[in-house]
């Protein structure tokens, strides 16, 4: 039984889930902790799905200043209640997001938010790069569509792969937090300023 204990709190330690949680899905799948992980992430998905229909009229603006004061971020996160917004975790949460920020550079929020000439500017960009490459032509719909890929997933926060565990995107993290914490939340918008920076 204590090797069942402990595979709980090493879950719990890996996705602060609650116990009865940690315990179903370790159930659920036959004491895999990396399969267990799979199986909350999967549940907190579908448990932020169900809220993010919420209002999210509370809230954080959070200010970050890093490296001596060169490199600074204010971010607003919203959630339901003035009670979250006030909950340590919730707070912590904001300050990871800052973080983010200020150390991945993101330029917009989620991908929806990047005006349309700025996708078209790249996507010209990526064909015309395609095309150099001397690929057959029915390849460059593919290439540009993985180049803009990856251009989401380097300028979008939601897309970025969270820096305190790369294996996690932020929206994966924010659909956690939200299934755990209870409440709907939304990343509303931030501004990087760096020292020097036009």
């Amino acid at each position: 039984m204590a090797g069942a204990s402990q595979l709980v709190k090493e879950l719990r330690e890996k996705t602060g889930a609650g116990i009865l949680d940690c315990q179903k899905a370790l159930q659920e799948s036959g004491d895999d902790i990396e399969k267990a992980v799979d199986y909350l992430r999967q549940k907190g998905l579908a448990a932020a799905q169900k809220k993010s229909g919420r209002e999210t009229n509370q809230g954080l603006i959070h200010a970050y200043i890093h490296m001596g004061g060169k490199i600074g971020v204010l971010i607003e996160v919203n959630c339901e209640t003035d009670f979250v917004a006030r909950n340590e975790e919730f707070k912590a949460f904001v300050n990871d997001l800052a973080l983010q920020v200020a150390a991945a550079k993101p330029q917009f929020v989620k991908r929806e938010d990047i005006p349309k000439e700025v996708v078209d500017k790249e996507r010209s960009i990526y064909e015309g790069q395609a095309k150099e490459m001397g690929k057959p032509p029915a390849a460059w719909p593919k290439i540009v569509e993985g180049k803009l890929e990856k251009f989401y997933q380097e300028n979008c926060l939601m897309e970025q792969a969270f820096i305190k565990d790369p294996a996690v995107m932020v929206k994966d993290l924010l659909a956690q937090k939200i299934a755990k914490i209870g409440e709907n939340m939304n990343i509303r918008r931030f501004t990087r300023y760096q020292l020097g920076e036009a």
